[in-house]
């Protein structure tokens, strides 16, 4: 079944708002790829509850949440959020991010999150995402060097995962770095 409600579309994936009807699909996903990810993300609370927790944050103003879907079937390869939105002076959000184990090593996520980029410095109007990534977890520092993140900092005791504080590194795009990115790339 495509799915034809689609924010933006690229040459094989689109991005749409995660709703609660994908509960079943990414609940199988998070279970497939439990042992990948709970290195980075922790263990996770994989219930009905826990999901519409998750929903109900997306209904603030400060928060937006993406499914990156195979464009011709829709099926679910990735998962993006813009948290703690920042308007005002600052225009900024943090980026969360998750790929799955059945779908890795196919470069969905660079080309999901090219997307989201378009429509957070475009629709959404922002003007700087930043993404906080554990020193070890070189596919994720690849993918944001691949679309024109730069390298700000190491943020010490950053995040608490898996009952310990993780250092992390901070990377961030602006609007402008994104439109050069992006020529590049043509």
């Amino acid at each position: 079944m495509a799915i034809t409600s689609y924010l933006l579309q690229g040459p094989r994936v689109a991005i749409r708002h995660v709703r609660r009807q994908d509960y079943d699909e990414l609940a199988a996903l998070a279970q497939e790829s439990a042992e990948m990810l709970r290195r980075w993300l922790g263990a996770r609370e994989n219930t009905v509850e826990a999901f519409e927790s998750y929903l109900e944050r997306f209904e603030q103003p400060t928060h937006e949440g993406f499914v990156i879907c195979l464009r011709d079937t829709g099926t679910i390869v990735g998962g993006i959020n813009i948290n703690n939105i920042v308007r005002g002076t600052l225009q900024s959000g943090t980026l969360g991010y998750t790929s799955y184990a059945s779908t890795t090593g196919r470069g969905y996520m660079t080309e999901g999150l090219r997307l989201v980029l378009q429509l957070a410095f475009g629709p959404l109007e922002l003007h700087r995402l930043e993404a906080n990534i554990q020193p070890d977890n070189t596919s994720s520092l690849n993918l944001v060097r691949r679309l024109g993140f730069q390298h700000e900092g190491y943020s010490t005791a950053f995040q608490y995962i898996n009952g310990e504080w993780r250092d992390h590194e901070r990377w961030a795009i602006t609007a402008e770095m994104a439109r050069t990115a992006a020529q590049l790339t043509k």
